[in-house]
């Protein structure tokens, strides 16, 4: 299969849908390498637009979701990003593109936190084959928490729905004009994509579309 000419298709179909409009966005997913981020079994659907199981009862998102989320959070080079969600690591890999592009004088760096010991580690991985390890650190631990040793961050990515409420410490953690990404609603039924920016010290909140995530889990989330 001619991943690249599938990739290039895939993107060209979000750019039809007008879905991706940002160039930034665009070149990432020219660029990063689906099939090496998803299990051997679904590597023929790599560039098929819908969620994969990546194990561990997770999803690697549809691509639209991914380009959706990468342009809500409006990613500039040299940026601090804390991701909520690691999964296999894709939509990391996605954001580093941005961020901390090859040729980069002043890289930006992702933290993104995993509760899955095997998924974590197996996205360290899925980062040293791809090239993105210098630029993406992975933790295992309650997201809800976020990762206060590197706050505040740029950008927040949550990649997993939260309660209507927004844990806090994810709100306490974005820096002054920050932008958090984060579906949030029910744990199994009514979810909406929300835009978070801190503005003056106020949290500012804009609904953007209905989606399906799975629950966020933790102190501040799902039990």
């Amino acid at each position: 299969m001619n991943f690249e000419e599938k990739r290039k298709e895939l993107v060209e179909s979000l750019k039809d849908r007008g879905i991706l409009t940002q160039q930034n966005v665009i070149d990432a997913m020219l660029k990063v390498p689906r099939e090496l981020f998803i299990p051997e079994d679904v590597k023929s659907s790599a560039y098929v637009d819908s969620p994969l199981s990546i194990g561990s009862g997770q999803t690697i998102s549809a691509p639209h979701m991914n380009a959706m989320m990468c342009e809500i959070l409006e990613l500039k080079e040299g940026e601090k990003v804390l991701e909520v969600g690691t999964g296999s690591g894709y939509h990391a890999a996605l954001c580093a593109e941005i961020i901390a592009p090859p040729d980069s004088k002043s890289p930006g760096h992702i933290y993104t936190i995993e509760r899955h010991e095997d998924l974590a580690e197996n996205a360290r991985e899925n980062f040293k084959k791809t090239g993105y390890d210098e630029v993406i650190t992975v933790i295992v631990g309650d997201g809800t928490l976020g990762y206060d040793k590197e706050a505040p961050y740029d950008k927040i990515l949550v990649t997993a729905a939260s309660p209507s409420d927004i844990p806090s410490p994810l709100k306490d953690q974005l820096k002054e004009g920050g932008i958090m990404c984060i579906p949030a609603g029910s744990k199994r039924f009514t979810q909406y994509l929300y835009k978070i920016q801190n503005i003056d010290g106020e949290t500012k909140k804009k609904k953007i579309t209905g989606v399906r995530f799975v629950p966020l889990m933790g102190k501040h989330g799902f039990e």
